[in-house]
């Protein structure tokens, strides 16, 4: 059995994983989604980039959690990155979900074509977080305007500082068992950054035929690749 703790990506909070955590509990694992500071319910918490690993960290610590996988989607692979080689041997892998991977020194913006200047202005103009966005930026990722509505309805804005603080890594991040999830539907072309681990021999690609929130549109099939992630 492995517990899988699930990250969601910007704006998102646990509710994000309502589909896929019991087709996990139902497959014999333990899933434990997880609400970053400063969204959703815990919206009123201060976050900056170390607050994100150290709830990834503490949920860890505190269930006691053995043969973990960590999932981070989207931005949240930024510090669950970061967590993985802060819980030791109670890691069993990581998966990034069409996701953003830390580098040493780097914080997300910082990846952005450039260097972060319009989304610092947006979290400038807003108050220190990140705006939210409107239904048609989900547009052609394979999700029915349902499944838009519920995104958009659920979403919180989100603290900028965890989107501006620069990543701390021990060690290069090839080094961590990992499964990158490619999602076709937010394009097919892999970051350097990314193809440069996919290369190494801890690392595999699985590709999913939708878009960069599989956790809606595909529930079932993700968390196939999540099961098939196990040892």
């Amino acid at each position: 059995m492995a517990n899988f703790v699930l990250v969601a990506g910007a704006r998102l909070g646990s509710w994000a994983w309502d589909e896929v955590t019991p087709l996990l509990c139902t497959s014999g694992h333990g899933a434990h989604p997880l609400t970053l500071s400063g969204l959703a319910e815990k919206r009123a918490a201060p976050a900056g980039q170390r607050t994100h690993v150290r709830d990834i960290v503490d949920e860890v610590e505190s269930r006691d959690l053995r043969d973990v996988v960590l999932v981070g989607h989207s931005y949240a692979g930024i510090p669950v990155g970061q967590a993985a080689e802060r819980i030791g041997d109670r890691l069993t892998r990581v998966v990034f979900v069409d996701s953003c991977v830390p580098a040493d020194g780097e914080s997300f913006v910082s990846a952005l074509p450039d260097g972060g200047a319009s989304v610092s202005a947006s979290i400038a103009e807003n108050g220190g977080f990140w705006p939210l966005v409107a239904a048609p930026h989900y547009a052609g990722q394979g999700l029915t305007d349902e499944q838009i509505a519920r995104i958009v309805a659920g979403s919180t804005p989100h603290p900028g500082a965890t989107l501006t603080e620069p990543a701390v890594l021990a060690r290069p991040l090839g080094s961590l068992p990992a499964t990158y999830v490619r999602c076709l539907l937010a394009g097919a072309e892999l970051d350097d950054d990314v193809a440069a681990l996919l290369t190494g021999e801890n690392w595999r690609l699985v590709d999913l035929d939708t878009g960069h929130w599989p956790m809606f549109s595909q529930p079932a099939e993700l968390a196939r690749v999540l099961i098939a992630a196990t040892p």
